[in-house]
């Protein structure tokens, strides 16, 4: 089910516009996985080729709209979610907009083998731990991979 999702990203709605990047962020960002999902039957080549293969979908279909801008596909793993998420924007791949640290890469498959070997996907573990008594997380910048699927370079 999974590859399914990926492979229908390319056909959802898609929204390129620099002037408004809100909409285009709640248009263009997809969660995929979670619990129940069919993660454990998968190989981390069967979903980068995927993903490979939405990205290309993507672009075929941006050139295709007569779009002149710079666009990238980009796929992360929020571990904290147990989710694979990807998004399409009008933006370079450094300037994506994440509010923390995070680093472009072009290693699909090492994004996608965190999300394959997540071992607690969407599961958020709590304790009797105070808030008060919890240090500050570290801004541990996190993979992204990114593909320029716009007429302009990235």
């Amino acid at each position: 089910m999974l590859l399914t999702w990926i492979a229908e990203v390319a056909d959802e709605p898609l929204v390129l516009d620099p002037a408004d990047r809100p909409v285009e962020w709640e248009t263009n960002t997809w969660w995929l996985g979670g619990q129940g999902d069919d993660r454990q039957d998968l190989s981390v080549p069967e979903v980068v080729a995927a993903f490979e293969r939405t990205a290309e979908a993507l672009r075929l279909r941006i050139l295709g709209t007569g779009y002149a801008g710079v666009a990238t596909f980009y796929v992360w793993h929020d571990d904290r979610a147990g989710q694979l998420r990807c998004s399409t924007g009008s933006v370079a791949a450094d300037d994506l907009p994440f509010g923390g640290a995070y680093v472009p890469c072009d290693d699909l498959g090492a994004v996608v083998e965190g999300f394959l070997s997540d071992r607690n996907p969407g599961v958020v573990v709590c304790s009797d731990v105070e808030e008060e008594d919890l240090p500050e997380p570290e801004a541990v910048p996190f993979p992204v991979w990114v593909r320029g699927v716009g007429p302009v370079p990235r």
